[in-house]
Order: structure tokens, then C-alpha cells, then sequence
């Protein structure tokens, strides 16, 4: 059972980190989208400590624009997350103190700036091999229970399985009252129109590779419009948390969720 166990929290997780992120040019312009802070630390970083806290620690980030600064950030990750004293007067001697350890390996990978999410899936392979692998998108925060995600795949034989939300509806709804025209009641709408959507958080098989013809290959249409015409996609519905940081409001939903102790991704300790 320990090494059942060993075996599932070794594989490996591919995040897509390399698109332009144009919906919320006001924060992109100047940074990856996955760079954009949430509570003071980029929604990259949150998404890794929510895998880490069910014991993912091995990370494959799909690099694009901007990616340099996805590579900064981790290359000095501890003078990021540390207290520091730079000494002058003894060398030019730098101390970091409560240096901040994680259990992560990351490899970073230029996928290419105009490569499709397709694409970028496609020329990670190699660092995949021939082992099943996690997949999510570098913009979105949830508290999908990713240990019931893998069973279900697991159990399905599915090629893919990925993670579906019913999202919560943009838009106030107005109580009427046609009778005499009046609004007897404004509230947020809970959900959409009962359609479910992709969430990202996927599980896969390696095939899924053969699926994906090059760097235009969009892998949200024709590999997973084969998938499903095969039998091979497969979905686990998700009914709690999730929230795609898309536009400045949403990143100011995500802001307030972590300000405000709503944050329900957060399953580590401080």
C-alpha cells in the first residue's frame, strides 16, 4: 500500500504558463499571467503548494511569454521568500535568513512564445517519458480533491480525465415583478446555466501525445474532441471551490478570498 502510494505522489505535474494572458493586459503587460501575485505571491506559487500539499512535488512548467521572469523567480527563490542582510563592510557578504525550504523540483521549459496549449503539451514529452502525468493551467485555483481525480482516472481507463465546475454566473439576476414592472430583489446568480466546463486539473496517460499534432495543435479542440469520440476522455465533477483568474475582477475575487481567510485551496500550514 506505501509503495501504491509512493508511486501515485511521484508523478509528475505539467503546468501551462505560456500564454499572453491578453484578458487582463493591465497586470500582463508587465508580467506572465502566472506571475500575477494573489496575496502577495504569484498564482504559479499557489498552485504549486496546493500539489505539494497532497505530495506533488515534481513540476514541469510550459514556458512562453515572459518566461524569463517564471526562471528568475525560482533560480532566486529563497532571496524572494527570505529576510536578508547584505554585509558591505565584510566582502560584500550576503546572509539569508529562515531560509525557506520546499520539496519541489522544477524543470522550466521554453515551449515557445506563439506555441498553443496543444503545443506546448507536445514538446514537454521528453521530460515525461512513458509515465502517466498530472496537467493543470497556470491560472486557475480550486480545492479539487486531487487523490479522488486520480482513482477516478485510475478506475475509468481513460486516456484523459479531466476536472468540470459548474461556474458561478457573472451576472447579479433581477427578481421582476411583470405584473406591475417592478424588481423585487437583486441577488448573485450561484451557478451558470447548469453546463459544466473545463477546469483544468487533469490526469494523463503518455498516448495522449499521439493525439497532439504540433505547436498550432490546441489541445482544448481536436485532441480532445478525438479523445471523446474514441471513449477515451473521461471527467471527474467537481462541485466545491474553483475560480480562473481571467480578468482583473477576478484576480480581485482571488485577492479578497485570501485576505478575507476564504482561500480554500490553501491545505498547507503557514
Amino acid at each position: 500500500m506505501c509503495d501504491e502510494k509512493e508511486n501515485i505522489m511521484a508523478l509528475k505535474v505539467v503546468i501551462l504558463a505560456g500564454g499572453f494572458g491578453t484578458r487582463i493586459s493591465e497586470e500582463s503587460h508587465l508580467r506572465p499571467k502566472p506571475m500575477i501575485e494573489i496575496g502577495g505571491e504569484p498564482i504559479l506559487w499557489h498552485i504549486l503548494k496546493y500539489y505539494s500539499s497532497f505530495g506533488f512535488n515534481e513540476f514541469i512548467i510550459c514556458c512562453g511569454y515572459k518566461g524569463y521572469m517564471i526562471k528568475e523567480y525560482f533560480a532566486n527563490y529563497y532571496m524572494h521568500r527570505s529576510d536578508m542582510t547584505f554585509d558591505f563592510s565584510a566582502g560584500n557578504k550576503m546572509i539569508v535568513h529562515a531560509n525557506i525550504a520546499e520539496p519541489w523540483k522544477i524543470t522550466v521549459v521554453d515551449t515557445g512564445l506563439h506555441t498553443q496549449t496543444g503545443g506546448r503539451i507536445k514538446r514537454i514529452a521528453p521530460y515525461i517519458g512513458n509515465e502517466r502525468f498530472m496537467m493543470t493551467y497556470g491560472d486557475g485555483l480550486s480545492n479539487i480533491d486531487l487523490e479522488k481525480l486520480l482513482k477516478t482516472h485510475e478506475k475509468s481507463g481513460k486516456t484523459v480525465t479531466l476536472s468540470a465546475i459548474q461556474p458561478i454566473g457573472r451576472f447579479g439576476v433581477l427578481d421582476i415583478n411583470e405584473r406591475d414592472g417592478s424588481i423585487t430583489g437583486f441577488h448573485e446568480k450561484v451557478k451558470g446555466d447548469n453546463a459544466w466546463i473545463n477546469a483544468g486539473f487533469m490526469v494523463m496517460e503518455p498516448e495522449v501525445f499521439d493525439y497532439i499534432d504540433g505547436d498550432l495543435s490546441i489541445f482544448e479542440r481536436k485532441p480532445l474532441e478525438l479523445l471523446s469520440a474514441e471513449g477515451k476522455l473521461g471527467v471527474y465533477l467537481h462541485h466545491g471551490y474553483w475560480r480562473c483568474m481571467d480578468t482583473a475582477r477576478d484576480k480581485g475575487a482571488l485577492d479578497a478570498d485570501w485576505a478575507n481567510g476564504k482561500a480554500k485551496w490553501k491545505m498547507w500550514a503557514d
